[in-house]
């Protein structure tokens, strides 16, 4: 009953053999720009500014503001491609964009040893038509540098997740005769040191998915996962104290099996105690019947029966205010009842944004990638086209303004009704342009003195363009002319706040035409 390997399928062929460990050598330091760095952290003032660090249950801000992590896994790394997967398809800058339009407000990166191999090549990236062309001769590091560099530039924060030794598979415990651990310290601790100075990169996980024979508060240092986290978290403190440390539970607790870095069953009495205070975040994974079975799932009860399983094995962590609970993965390709239930209700027990703001469990579905075998992603075969099922059953619990939208209301609650006047705004950006198409947002800004209810939108391009796919709206065209509606889940704008919405299109250049907003 233990979770299966989750396979990617359809990675590009002619990837390399793995080869034999290299010592790491040509790290490079951060390609952060100073300047960009200082003005993130002067800004402290908005909310996510900033390193992070921890307060009981709660992650907070350089400003000491409450923060939800509400993100997405984007992998490949950890493969033999040795980067982000569907840059055989798309451009990297336009699949962030994408992101940020529909809420998502942390990457997680999965990456195996192997990229920092001196040597290590990149491949099955598309560079016809201007995509990734700045990708172009750069090493797997560099690749990563500039993905990091767009997702802040864009608002989003990036946790690393050392996710295997090498391309070749997971692996139960933290090192392998190949792979010492000797060789994932040095490594944690050369990430850690290359992104000094950047709180786009806010923390590293670091193993996932420890599994039997890995135990916790065994005491064995061969197999002994919490003290292995200690040894590494330390290291990774000492090269840059401002970092986030994200643990992983393991499987077996006291003779109590659960997921693959689902069991923190052993934290109450054997807490990860750093060097640095307030950095330890623990991670559970948690998984439907996709992946594999449990006993639960079958469960007369079934689904009221969740919360407790949740809370026996990592909930309680929040609900007693040890430290903040990060659910790292969890996914599903959402087919049957069973899973639909367990997905509904696993997002309930996460809190809702908007009753319980930024006091809730933070967490990174799994995965953006369409190509995971058993789960899917959020995007559909097409590396384009959004699941918006499933990724509706998301929208309560994303927190895209590090918590709130601007004006410090919450999103969900449309304020006053009464007494005011109902308007609205709208800006269009271009995110990404090439000859075959384009990405763009368009953000709608409430200027009224009342919340509104809805809104629609419209615009006219000068050429041919035409949409191709929409992200958190709905739309109609009639020759060049788009009209895009709200959705159900950002209709409802409180005064002076702002929602935003995506699209793709067809061909590119169509420019940044002037959009009308009205309140309905």
């Amino acid at each position: 009953m233990f979770r299966s390997l989750r396979r990617a399928l359809g990675a590009a062929a002619g990837a390399a053999a793995v080869a034999l460990l290299l010592p790491l050598t040509g790290v490079q330091t951060a390609h952060a720009d100073p300047a960009a760095v200082a003005e993130a952290t002067s800004a402290a003032a908005a909310p996510g500014a900033g390193y992070w660090h921890t307060s009981g249950r709660q992650i907070l801000d350089a400003a000491g503001q409450p923060v939800r992590i509400a993100g997405i896994n984007w992998f490949g790394f950890e493969t033999a491609n040795n980067s982000v997967h569907g840059l055989w398809t798309r451009d990297y800058k336009s699949m962030i964009d994408q992101m940020r339009s529909l809420g998502y407000n942390t990457i997680r990166l999965p990456y195996s040893d192997d990229i920092l191999k001196s040597g290590a090549v990149a491949n099955s990236i598309d560079f016809s038509g201007g995509k990734n062309a700045d990708l172009q001769g750069l090493s797997p590091l560099q690749i990563m540098d500039r993905i990091v560099a767009y997702a802040g530039q864009d608002g989003l924060k990036v946790i690393l997740d050392r996710h295997r030794p090498d391309a070749s598979g997971q692996s139960a415990l933290w090192y392998t005769s190949a792979v010492p651990e000797t060789t994932w310290i040095t490594n944690l601790k050369a990430l850690a040191t290359r992104y000094k100075g950047d709180p786009t990169v806010i923390g590293i996980d670091l193993h996932n998915e420890p599994h039997d024979p890995a135990c916790w508060g065994c005491g064995d240092t061969t197999k002994d996962w919490r003290l292995a986290a200690q040894r590494a978290g330390n290291a990774v403190l000492s090269a840059n104290p401002e970092l986030l440390i994200f643990v992983e539970g393991v499987q077996t607790v006291d003779g109590v099996s659960g997921w693959w870095g689902g069991n923190l069953m052993g934290v109450a009495q054997y807490p990860v105690q750093l060097d640095v205070p307030g950095r330890v975040v623990y991670s559970a994974h948690d998984y439907a019947t996709s992946v594999a079975q449990q006993s639960w799932f079958s469960d007369p009860s079934f689904p009221a029966n969740m919360p407790g399983v949740w809370d026996k094995y990592w909930g309680y962590i929040f609900k007693q205010n040890i430290a903040p609970v990060w659910v790292g993965e969890f996914g599903t390709t959402l087919q049957s009842t069973v899973d639909q239930k367990w997905l509904a209700a696993l997002v309930s027990y996460l809190r809702p944004t908007s009753t319980y703001g930024a006091d809730s469990m933070s967490w990174t579905f799994w995965s953006w990638n369409p190509n995971s075998g058993d789960t899917g992603g959020i995007l559909k075969d097409d590396w384009t086209t959004v699941d918006t099922v499933k990724d509706g059953y998301l929208a309560s619990v994303k927190a895209p303004g590090f918590p709130a939208e601007p004006g410090g209301g919450d999103p969900g609650d449309p304020g006053d009704p009464g007494g005011g006047t109902a308007a609205c705004t709208a800006a269009y950006t271009v995110s990404s342009d090439w000859d075959g198409g384009f990405n763009a947002e368009v953000k709608v800004t409430n200027s009224g003195t009342t919340a509104l209810k809805s809104w629609r939108t419209t615009w006219t391009w000068p050429g041919a363009q035409k949409v191709t796919s929409m992200w958190n709206a709905s739309y109609t065209q009639s020759g060049t002319t788009v009209t895009a509606t709200n959705a159900d889940h950002n209709g409802a704008v409180a005064a002076g706040a702002s929602a935003t919405f995506g699209f793709g299109g067809a061909p590119g250049g169509g420019g940044t035409p002037t959009v009308s907003c009205t309140a309905t």
